[in-house]
């Protein structure tokens, strides 16, 4: 089986995590793997049959090699495919929009926090939401914007974030 794995908070003071080192590691634990940029994008094959038995082992050996806990967030290629299909299918509700990101849950998020995202009325930020996902639009930096992972993993939700060309060429490499 082919999974997509984005693992969340890496390369970033301090939690360093070279991309050759993190393939020769899970190659060495049974994987196969491609990585696709620094910001932990990652095409795996295993054996593995279940989305659960994916994410415990890989962030398993990650922790064992790098000494501190890395989420995963896992995906098959043909989810990918679907959540970009789900985002393109959206009217961006900002005209002006500059910045466009997914943000991938870990697990699904209750139906009241994809309401509480929804409603989201900042200047120049707007959210989308499903279970699953979440699709922001940015008329302004993201350093600027209220709205960051920081706040959408409020009240537990490990996730992380992508900016949309990034998904899109995941999509193009790994899920076409």
């Amino acid at each position: 089986m082919e999974y997509v794995v984005l693992l969340r908070a890496v390369n970033v003071a301090p939690r360093w995590v070279k991309m050759a080192r993190l393939r020769e590691v899970l190659q060495d634990n049974g994987f196969e793997v491609e990585t696709y940029i620094q910001s932990g994008n990652l095409l795996i094959g295993t054996r593995k049959r279940s989305v659960a038995a994916v994410r415990s082992s890989l962030e398993r050996v990650i922790a064992e090699e790098f000494g501190f806990a890395v989420p995963c967030i896992v995906r098959t290629p043909a989810q990918l495919r679907e959540i970009l299909a789900w985002v393109d299918a959206l009217a961006s509700p900002l005209p002006d929009a500059t910045r466009q990101y997914v943000t991938f849950f870990a697990e699904p998020i209750p139906h009241e926090k994809v309401l509480e995202l929804d409603h989201w009325d900042i200047d120049g930020e707007r959210v989308h939401a499903r279970a699953g996902e979440a699709v922001w639009w940015l008329a302004k930096s993201a350093h600027e914007a209220k709205l960051s992972n920081a706040r959408l993993e409020r009240g537990g939700h490990v996730a992380t974030t992508r900016d949309l060309k990034v998904v899109r060429t995941l999509v193009d490499r790994w899920a076409p």
